[in-house]
C-alpha cells in the first residue's frame, strides 16, 4: 500500500506501572482527533526478541499505523518502547514525525502502584521498572528525538490524560 496521507505518529511510553494505560484507556474513550491503540494488544512470545530491540514487533505496529492514518487521523500508540526502537526502521518514512512522550513517577509511587495498584510481588519486575522509570528521568533529553516526560506522581490519570492530549493537539498544529 502506498502511503500518500503521512500523518504524524505519537508514542505514549513509560515502564510498567507508571499510569499510561490508565492515561491512555482516557484519551482512548474521549479522543476524536486521533486513534488511541495499546501496543500489547498484538504482543505474542514470538516477538520475545530483546537482543534485536522487538525488531519486528515495532515494524508490524509501524506498518498498522501507517495503514490506519490513511483514514487521515494519526495514530498514538500506548506501551513502553524508546526512539531507537522505531526510529531506525524503514517504516519510519511512513510518518511525517515520531512524538515520544513518557509518563513518570517519583520511586515510592511508582512502588505503591506495583505493589497495591497491581499486586506485583516479583522484586526483579519492581526494580526493572523503577530503573527503566529512573531511565526515562535522565535520559529523556539526550534521546533523538527527545523524549517529553509528563510527571504524574502528584496528578490523577485524568490529569494525566488531559496533560498527554494537550501535547499531542500541541504537536498537531505545529
Amino acid at each position: 500500500m502506498s502511503h500518500i496521507n503521512k500523518q504524524p505518529l505519537f508514542i505514549v511510553t513509560g515502564a510498567s506501572c507508571v499510569g499510561k494505560s490508565a492515561a491512555c484507556n482516557i484519551l482512548f474513550q474521549n479522543e476524536k482527533d486521533y486513534i488511541v491503540m495499546e501496543s500489547d494488544l498484538l504482543w505474542n512470545d514470538i516477538y520475545n526478541t530483546p537482543d534485536d530491540n522487538y525488531y519486528e514487533y515495532r515494524r508490524l505496529w509501524m506498518r498498522i499505523a501507517a495503514n490506519i492514518s490513511q483514514s487521515g487521523k494519526p495514530v498514538v500508540l500506548c506501551g513502553c518502547a524508546i526512539p531507537e526502537q522505531f526510529e531506525l526502521h524503514p517504516e519510519r518514512d511512513c510518518f511525517t514525525e515520531i512524538h515520544y512522550i513518557a509518563v513518570v513517577c517519583n520511586d515510592s509511587q511508582m512502588e505503591h502502584r506495583m505493589r497495591d495498584g497491581r499486586h506485583v510481588t516479583d522484586e526483579n519486575w519492581i526494580k526493572s521498572s523503577k530503573d527503566f522509570n529512573k531511565w526515562f528521568i535522565n535520559n529523556a533529553g539526550n534521546t533523538i528525538p527527545p523524549i517529553t516526560l509528563v510527571d504524574n506522581s502528584d496528578i490523577t490519570p485524568e490529569e494525566t490524560a488531559e496533560a498527554i492530549d494537550c501535547w499531542i493537539k500541541e504537536k498537531m498544529q505545529a
